[in-house]
């Protein structure tokens, strides 16, 4: 929701519904949980850090479950740990999002064929909203998938799904490398 998508009246009152601003609350202040289980935990802290800045887009690590809309699964998730990130998930309140990061926890990464321990993807035990891919994946692409999922919020409503929300979202997906080629060719125009 912005000035451009709601109307404005002549004495600058804006002219809007609950679902816009509900929504627009929500992606403006994202809670991840601060957790990480592996190399991509290492990325995930840089993104927080001064050089990415993920404040100026409203995120926020927390340290509890309790106060997390967000869980970023950053990393090897093995047999073990998959219990432990279940408890996690299902303390977190609703509305809750999961982002998983990387090539492990996304699809098992270099472990999952000869590992017995790892599990091959995360989404096997919680279910996944947004894919960050990479081994591990840069900052650039983490602040890129948290853009996603604050695409997903803005999406959502009142009386449309989660699962409604994600089909809408796939089919206004772009991709950013045709953003850069036009931005190119607007450039040497």
């Amino acid at each position: 929701m912005g000035l451009l998508d709601a109307r404005v009246s002549n004495r600058n009152v804006l002219v809007t519904s609950v679902d816009n601003v509900m929504n627009w609350a929500r992606l403006s202040s994202l809670w991840p949980m601060g957790f990480g289980l592996a190399c991509c935990a290492i990325e995930m802290m840089a993104t927080n850090a001064s050089n990415y800045d993920l404040e100026r887009f409203g995120i926020f690590p927390r340290s509890s479950p309790r106060q997390s809309d967000l869980m970023i699964v950053a990393g090897t998730v093995t047999m073990k740990m998959a219990e432990r990130v279940v408890t996690l998930y299902e303390q977190m309140p609703e509305p809750r999002y999961v982002l998983s990061m990387g090539s492990c926890s996304n699809c098992g990464g270099p472990y999952w064929h000869h590992g017995y321990h790892v599990l091959k993807g995360v989404d096997r035990v919680i279910p996944v909203d947004v894919y960050v891919p990479g081994c591990p994946p840069r900052p650039e692409a983490l602040i890129g998938g948290l853009m996603k999922v604050q695409e997903l919020i803005r999406m959502e409503g009142l009386g449309i799904s989660r699962q409604d929300a994600l089909k809408k979202l796939a089919e206004k997906s772009v991709d950013p490398q045709q953003v850069i080629d036009q931005v190119r060719k607007a450039a040497t125009a």
